[in-house]
């Protein structure tokens, strides 16, 4: 659970679609600006992470279908060495970026399909760059000014791990 990390993926997708109106959200209650829809027959994905996505954080993993979990359609996160069950309607939320995942292959008469919301990284550096793409934003940049950003980026790593929320945190808030 990390409300810190759900806040800023709620601002920065609520800024984007004030900068433009024409944007919408794909579901009311969802901070994620992109979804994939896999329909199958069989989904089944290879060992991989979203590179592209923002890598400190989550994507949301809907499994659909009608398989037996037992047999197949396992997800696997590989550098954590786990292998969990993950029937039909099971959700996850992972940061897929940072950790390699696939799913296992089910049977040939049983169906998997899946959903997939995602915030690719690029969306969060469009809106800190205030709507602009990389060549615009450094154009004309003193040597000052790549400073500061090299400094900004090489503490982003902090920042996205600030965004989880500890156990203490995590009871406090529920006091």
């Amino acid at each position: 659970w990390a409300p810190k990390l759900h806040a800023y993926y709620a601002q920065n997708l609520n800024e984007l679609l004030q900068s433009n109106p024409t944007l919408c959200r794909n579901f009311d209650n969802s901070v994620w600006a992109a979804t994939a829809f896999n329909f199958g027959p069989r989904t089944c994905t290879v060992r991989h992470r979203d590179f592209a996505n923002l890598p400190f954080g989550w994507c949301s993993i809907t499994a659909l279908g009608d398989f037996d979990p037992t047999e197949g359609g396992h997800l696997i996160l590989w550098d954590l060495d786990l292998v969990i069950e993950f029937p039909p309607g099971s959700t996850i939320l992972l940061p897929s970026a940072a950790i390699a995942h696939s799913n296992t292959s089910i049977g040939r008469r049983e169906t998997r399909c899946s959903v997939t919301q995602f915030t690719a990284g690029g969306l969060f550096r469009w809106m800190a760059h205030g709507g602009q793409r990389d060549s615009q934003y450094f154009q004309g940049m003193s040597a000052t000014d790549l400073d500061r950003v090299a400094s900004e980026n090489a503490a982003r790593c902090k920042f996205g791990l600030s965004l989880f929320s500890t156990l203490d945190e995590i009871r406090e808030m529920q006091q």
